[in-house]
């Protein structure tokens, strides 16, 4: 890969808190901080696969106040004031805006790539060759450009993109670029079969390129509060002053409903890297050890005619497990999770119910 571009600017968002991971995941130390695979939390390992892609000064990481502190400690390499918080919680149309707004004060022409700080990825080589040719197609188009998922099974817990016919982008492309024709909201089990069967749609990543000037433009012209927003923070002399004062007034819109639905122009790549949004404890347990019974386990486990569960220990604690089956088990120091695989989804319904020292 070439060197990184100075006009070239990386996005992190890094505000999520990850209640399906309890009791490992707390509300300041989110799903993006653990250490589920090895070493470096899912954090560490998405800015390691920007290395060489960005430059650190380039790379944007925004997280929320809760979370500052531990974001900061854990993304050494990134300058400190890159670091920022969201004043509240307000979805990720305002939370994009603010670093829209950020970029702009420094790059008003920039090329900027948005992305999730929680995916798990190990082909960094095909994931950069992917992200360089999607900022090349969005500075050649003068359109939104997103990364597609293929699909792999009739997932209903995603939002599908529906791809429609190559796109002509100026100049060639490493990888193929389509329009956009749609995008669907997480669909039913049965619709879910049919954009499966059509060959046609991928799972929406929540990676998105553009630049600024494409950007700004379509939000002027569908949100309207967002690109006032940017504007108010691209010509102002104290940006915190200028966020603290009117973050909390902007719309809680999601980026999908917010522009991506509405653009005037949208492009797709197909992504050519693995890929796992590692949504809950049965996405982890496909990365885990497995024993000669069907049992993913982290840690310390020993287990007698226990079947296909999920064992995941954060602490020096022994698990054992006796004539059990799909049950999902963590344990922490101050607690102890046990339910059915089934429920994974409902864990952060659990949470909810738990003592506050506990969330």
């Amino acid at each position: 890969m070439s060197a990184p571009l100075s006009h070239h600017y990386a996005l992190i968002l890094a505000g999520g808190t990850g209640q399906r991971f309890w009791p490992v995941s707390r509300d300041r130390q989110p799903k993006q901080l653990l250490h589920l695979f090895g070493e470096r939390s899912l954090l560490e390992l998405t800015l390691s696969r920007l290395d060489g892609l960005f430059a650190p000064e380039n790379i944007l990481i925004l997280t929320n106040q809760h979370q500052l502190d531990q974001v900061r400690a854990v993304a050494t390499g990134i300058p400190v004031e890159n670091i920022l918080a969201e004043p509240e919680k307000r979805d990720t149309a305002p939370a994009i805006a603010l670093a829209i707004g950020w970029v702009a004060a420094k790059d008003p022409e920039a090329t900027m790539v948005v992305l999730p700080s929680d995916h798990l990825i190990k082909d960094t080589a095909a994931f950069q060759q992917v992200l360089a040719a999607a900022m090349t197609a969005a500075e050649r188009s003068e359109a939104i450009v997103t990364v597609g998922i293929p699909p792999t099974w009739a997932c209903p817990s995603y939002g599908y993109v529906e791809r429609g016919r190559g796109a002509a982008i100026p100049g060639d492309s490493e990888l193929p670029v389509y329009e956009v024709r749609s995008f669907r909201e997480k669909p039913s089990p049965d619709l879910a079969d049919y954009f499966l069967s059509q060959g046609s749609f991928t799972w929406n990543a929540g990676m998105f390129i553009w630049t600024l000037p494409c950007v700004i433009q379509e939000l002027s012209r569908h949100c309207p509060d967002l690109s006032h927003f940017i504007s108010e923070l691209r010509h102002s002399s104290d940006l915190n002053a200028t966020v603290a004062h009117q973050f909390h007034h902007l719309p809680r819109l999601s980026i999908d409903y917010a522009l991506m639905e509405k653009a005037s122009r949208v492009l797709n790549i197909e992504a050519t890297f693995d890929w796992d949004d590692v949504g809950n404890w049965t996405s982890v347990a496909r990365h885990l050890n497995t024993d000669d019974s069907g049992n993913h386990y982290h840690g310390a486990m020993s287990q007698l005619e226990a079947e296909g569960n999920i064992v995941f220990a954060a602490s020096s604690q022994h698990v054992a497990l006796l004539g059990v089956r799909g049950l999902i088990v963590v344990a922490t120091p101050d607690a102890v999770l046990v339910t059915n695989q089934a429920d994974a989804e409902r864990i952060k319904r659990l949470v909810d119910t738990l003592p506050a020292e506990l969330r």
